[in-house]
């Protein structure tokens, strides 16, 4: 690598302006400035020859609902038929399910 200078560079960058503001609030209550805070991001960068944390795509919809229902218990509840084959729900232990049956 080669070796350091002292010499100053200067980085311009748009972002939103409540993530400045937010992330700028944080900083002062940790005593960093925003040039400190970028130095040490770049310096942690150069350290671990990689980016110091690893970014993670948010969830499409899709996956949300996949990982809601895989995650969700259905209560299993065997039902019962009378001789015509008909349903037979116990409106005192199921009435969701005996609501259900009955109204459709």
């Amino acid at each position: 690598m080669a070796a350091m200078t002292n010499t100053k560079a200067s980085v311009n960058v748009e972002i939103d302006a409540d993530i400045n503001i937010l992330a700028t609030t944080l900083l002062g209550r940790m005593g960093l400035d925003q040039a400190t805070a970028i130095d040490m991001f770049f310096r942690q960068i150069i350290a671990e020859r990689r980016f110091p944390f690893q970014p993670v795509a948010a969830p499409t919809l899709d996956e949300l609902i996949v990982a809601a229902a895989m995650e969700s218990t259905h209560e299993t509840v065997e039902l019962a038929t009378d001789l015509d084959g008909n349903i037979l729900v116990d409106r005192v232990l199921h009435p969701g399910i005996h609501d259900w049956a009955a109204n459709g």
